[in-house]
């Protein structure tokens, strides 16, 4: 019997598959922060964290953990040899000045326009509860912004949309969406679906999609880092 992934795991294992070799990558919190622990073998990134870090790995197993080395979520992680601890300015001259390779956000929307919504989270009709970080800097200024999500809410509805309904952190920004479901590239004609979960079929994944998208004519099965 297949055992079950868990889809934030899924998520992870595939979005560690967007790194190459000599990148310099940054890993929001959440969802993004699992991807240091699938980088695949023979590729050596080096990760920047938005508090002022630089060349950190995975996760330490519990008891390792110090608690004055952590990512921005307050995540503890590991500091590899050669990794360097600075200031917020510095941090974030690396970001605006276009020194990240590739950027992987979590998200609360995306839609197929290539606008992610990732920083207001509605805690009552009209209320949310903002926490922007430093995603606004990091879809300026990485050169591929890739966006991770749950295809759907907890009640079922589509979270890849026409267009975005919370406030945007950025408007056509994203180069590629990837879910438990799918992975999507955002070109200027729309979605394009090129890898889809093992079982499942466009028409269906149409069905629990807001956003329309097409299909490649390479579409293969979704892929997982070990």
């Amino acid at each position: 019997m297949e055992s079950v992934i868990d889809p934030k795991d899924a998520i992870a294992r595939r979005a560690a598959y967007e790194l190459a070799d000599g990148e310099i990558v940054n890993l929001g919190f959440g969802m993004p922060t699992a991807v240091a622990n699938h980088i695949p073998p023979g590729v050596d990134v080096i990760l920047q964290s938005e508090n002022g870090c630089l060349m950190f790995g995975p996760t330490p197993r519990l008891g390792q953990q110090d608690a004055d080395v952590a990512n921005a979520g307050g995540q503890p992680i590991t500091l590899l040899p050669g990794a360097s601890i600075f200031d917020l300015a510095t941090s974030f001259a690396i970001i605006r000045g276009g020194h990240v390779d590739t950027t992987i956000l979590g998200a609360l929307e995306v839609d197929q326009e290539g606008c992610i919504a990732n920083w207001a989270m509605p805690v009552a009709p009209g209320k949310y509860s903002p926490g922007m970080g430093g995603a606004m800097d990091l879809v300026g200024g990485a050169r591929k912004v890739v966006a991770v999500l749950q295809h759907t809410d907890k009640k079922g509805n589509s979270k890849v949309l026409k267009k975005c309904t919370l406030p945007v952190t950025g408007r056509g920004v994203l180069d590629r969406i990837i879910t438990e479901k799918a992975v999507f590239d955002v070109t200027p004609n729309g979605l394009v679906l090129t890898e889809i979960a093992a079982g499942l079929t466009p028409d269906e994944l149409k069905s629990m999609t807001d956003a329309e998208f097409s299909v490649s004519p390479d579409l293969c099965e979704y892929r997982l880092c070990a």
